[in-house]
């Protein structure tokens, strides 16, 4: 798994509106990367719209926020619509990031579906790794309030 310190793994992968975004693209401010099972669940629902609501004060800290998950591009773009979701929803089908990140796969609400550990990784402006959490399961919410303190501090 990426450590604090360590270069953060770039990627280039499909918005849920069709654009293709570069982790690198965003050199210069910070990034957080919100790592996320599946669209449509209670906790990951939760967890978006948290972030969307934190969205005004994290822009003032020069801070962009990536949702990744392993859904396509079909299914996040429906989800951002519904819940309002104001931060592109990367589709990560092949896992690469995923990976790369070093999150465990494991199989999620559908036969053959595999999905991502629930995590975040806050990239800073030089592409470092500044910040990680890892839910130890799915039904697990990130302190939301510690996110925003370390982007803002």
């Amino acid at each position: 798994m990426v450590s604090v310190g360590e270069a953060a793994p770039d990627f280039t992968l499909m918005a849920h509106d069709r654009a293709m975004v570069t982790l690198s693209d965003y050199s210069g401010k910070r990034a957080v990367l919100a790592f996320y099972p599946a669209a449509f669940t209670g906790v990951c629902t939760t967890e978006l719209c948290t972030f969307t609501n934190s969205m005004s004060s994290l822009e003032g800290a020069k801070t962009v926020i990536l949702g990744i998950s392993a859904d396509n591009v079909f299914a996040n773009n429906e989800f951002a619509t519904a819940n309002g979701i104001g931060f592109p929803l990367l589709c990560d089908v092949q896992r690469t990031a995923i990976e790369a990140y070093g999150l465990a796969i494991h199989d999620f609400g559908a036969p053959g579906f595999t999905a991502s550990q629930r995590a975040v990784f806050v990239v800073e402006p030089d592409g470092s790794v500044g910040y990680v959490w890892v839910a130890e399961n799915p039904g697990l919410e990130p302190d939301y309030d510690e996110v925003i303190a370390y982007c803002a501090g």
